[in-house]
């Protein structure tokens, strides 16, 4: 920074320590999560420096997330539950608490923090869970009834941990220049998988047992829940979501998604395998769920050097299927 822009955030901080306003002071803590330098520093850039219009479109931003209750961790825009008039589903909207000082493992931390049990299981006793990126959405009303036909088949159902399709998108090339469909894996090996216990758990467009993915093994009794008819206090569940909430616990070890490897859904799924879990591929025709797929070289680069490097670092870590699968799944899966 140049001695014009620190001057700049040094004028545009005290402003900012005048607020009198506590709410506002809340939400700019909740920006700035321990960076306030920084987080004054792009408001400065959005108004070329101008400390008077920095100061205003700030105080602005922060009023707004007031006004809409932003800043809440939980804010429950529909209850479903009995009693309730309500006709659709309940309705949730929420986001987990980042501190800089803390580690929230990307995915894998906000899977365990808002889907797995912490949080959704404190407003639902569903037992299956979808899990999607969030540039996907459903495109076949009827995968899920398709995964339960399988989930709960009274013969083989049992088995099987979790239900994967295809990761499909919408804005392919036309001749799909970057290879993204990865119709070898979806097309071919996938179904072939079937045969060996299933494929692995590939990160999204999955449906889950919530009580195998938190660690119950294979012929364990399945604990019934009974459904509440409240939602739990809110208080109480925004504290599951905090970033200090998992210190010290066996969350992202022995329960929950895998911590500690880019690709933590692969370790995810073969863990669950090594328990004795089986799982299902479906690939209707019509796909079930639809994504956003690079569109530029680099996009594609960035992508799979991500996944190399998180598949290397699986193969020479405890978890590599060699010897963290040996006499636990067959030689093809490992294969």
């Amino acid at each position: 920074m140049g001695t014009a822009s620190e001057e700049a955030v040094k004028q545009l901080r005290t402003l900012m320590e005048d607020v009198d306003d506590e709410s506002l002071r809340e939400s700019y803590r909740n920006i700035h999560q321990g960076y306030p330098t920084e987080t004054l520093l792009r408001f400065l850039k959005a108004r070329d420096y101008n400390v008077h219009k920095s100061h205003q479109m700030l105080l602005d931003c922060l009023q707004w997330r007031t006004q809409n209750e932003i800043d809440n961790i939980l804010n429950i825009l529909v209850d479903g539950r009995k009693g309730n008039t309500v006709t659709v589903p309940t309705l949730v909207y929420l986001s987990r608490e980042k501190r800089p000082e803390h580690r929230h493992h990307f995915k894998a931390g906000a899977m365990n923090a808002l889907v797995i049990i912490r949080v959704s299981s404190k407003i639902t006793c569903g037992r299956i869970i979808l899990n999607l990126d969030c540039d996907m959405y459903s495109n076949n009303s009827k995968s899920a009834r398709d995964a339960l036909c399988i989930l709960l088949d009274e013969k083989e159902g049992k088995e099987i941990a979790f239900v994967q399709f295809p990761q499909c998108f919408e804005n392919l090339t036309k001749n799909d220049l970057y290879a993204s469909m990865m119709r070898v894996g979806y097309d071919v090996e996938f179904n072939g998988l079937d045969g060996n216990g299933g494929p692995l758990y590939i990160g999204t467009g999955c449906f889950h047992r919530r009580d195998v993915i938190c660690g119950r093994k294979y012929g364990e009794v399945e604990v019934e829940e009974e459904e509440s008819e409240y939602i739990s206090e809110t208080e109480m569940i925004k504290a599951l979501a905090s970033c200090t909430y998992e210190e010290n616990s066996q969350w992202g070890k022995e329960m929950g998604v895998k911590y500690g490897c880019p690709v933590e859904d692969v370790i995810t799924g073969l863990e669950i395998k090594c328990r004795g879990w089986k799982s299902a591929y479906l690939n209707p025709k019509k796909k079930a769920f639809v994504g956003v797929a690079p569109t530029n070289l680099h996009q594609m680069l960035v992508q799979h050097r991500r996944w190399s490097e998180g598949d290397f670092q699986v193969l020479l870590s405890e978890y590599s299927p060699v010897w963290y699968g040996q006499g636990k799944i067959g030689l093809g899966l490992i294969l």
